[in-house]
């Protein structure tokens, strides 16, 4: 069976809000909600692609885009690659020009909108930012909330509490602070024992490699409305990670680190090999940082992620 290749838009107004379509009853996984897009003609340029199906199905011009993620899926009768670009600026004012009935919804509201499976991961994606601040260890609890509030304030939507040489009592009372600096500006990620979950409801779980290899045949540990990462090194990790149904991942190291100085770096090219089989969001951590960010979506990734280069404090 040939897999169709789909070019497929998040598209954001001035306001944050993303513009999705209902499929028309008649065709493939009809009725429900979709990103507009459309097929790629054999030689055709994604960009080219995804230009032509906005303009026949919305009548807008895309004057700003860039790669989110590719996802590969299978369903009973059809398999599909779907590109899936965000566009951030356009000419012209969306409608439904083959008479498919339009939403602008907030990035939490598309979690109230049924989609076709393939979707799943373009929802997560959406719903990410760039930029994943792990914050840095070896810091007093003074100094690190210190610093949260200030990448709070840079506008860093998504934080990792990483404190691996503090006693456990000490990393709780400090989650619960960060993650009353985090409401309403971000999301909160912790790291720890499974029991703690029902301890932290608002806060998501970074899941170790260690961790991912000893659950993932167990399958997620908590409902699908808290956020799941997992922390990903190579090819059978980032398999597990998907097994689990984690939300999005780290690779890394992709380039040699301080925090590691062990690890035998990747390399942007063998990232981008496994990021080409991975249907999930995927940070890149590892001697990278904001200056990085763009090659890093070129290779297929959600973005980067980094302690040193993201922490606001420079003398780091």
């Amino acid at each position: 069976m040939k897999r169709v290749h789909v070019a497929a838009a998040v598209i954001r107004g001035v306001d944050g809000r993303i513009l999705i379509a209902r499929r028309p009853e008649d065709k493939h996984q009809g009725g429900l909600w979709e990103f507009p897009g459309g097929k790629v003609e054999a030689g055709e340029a994604v960009s080219v692609a995804l230009a032509r199906e906005l303009e026949e199905e919305l009548a807008i011009r895309p004057t700003a885009s860039r790669p989110l993620i590719q996802i590969r899926h299978d369903y009973p009768d059809k398999q599909v690659l779907l590109d899936v670009w965000e566009v951030t600026a356009f000419i012209g004012e969306p409608h439904g020009a083959e008479g498919q009935p339009l939403a602008w919804v907030s990035e939490r509201q598309l979690l109230e909108y049924e989609f076709p499976a393939a979707n799943t991961p373009i929802v997560t994606a959406a719903r990410l930012p760039e930029r994943y601040l792990i914050t840095p260890d070896g810091l007093q609890s003074a100094e690190l909330l210190a610093g949260v509030r200030k990448a709070l304030d840079a506008g860093v939507r998504l934080i990792q509490l990483r404190a691996p040489n503090m006693f456990d009592p000490q990393y709780r009372d400090l989650a619960v602070d960060v993650q009353g600096l985090c409401a309403g500006k971000a999301q909160l990620m912790l790291k720890g024992p499974l029991e703690w979950l029902g301890d932290f409801p608002a806060a998501g779980w970074h899941l170790t490699a260690e961790q991912l290899r000893k659950y993932a045949a167990g399958g997620r540990p908590f409902p699908e409305q808290r956020w799941l990462a997992a922390s990903c090194h190579a090819a059978e990790e980032l398999a597990l990670a998907a097994q689990m149904g984690v939300d999005f991942v780290t690779l890394s190291p992709v380039q040699a680190t301080a925090t590691h100085p062990e690890a035998q770096p990747l390399g942007w090219d063998a990232a981008s090999e496994l990021l080409a089989g991975c249907n999930l969001p995927a940070y890149l951590l590892g001697g990278v940082g904001p200056s990085d960010i763009e090659r890093a979506w070129q290779v297929g990734a959600q973005g980067v992620a980094g302690i040193r280069a993201l922490w606001p404090d420079a003398a780091l």
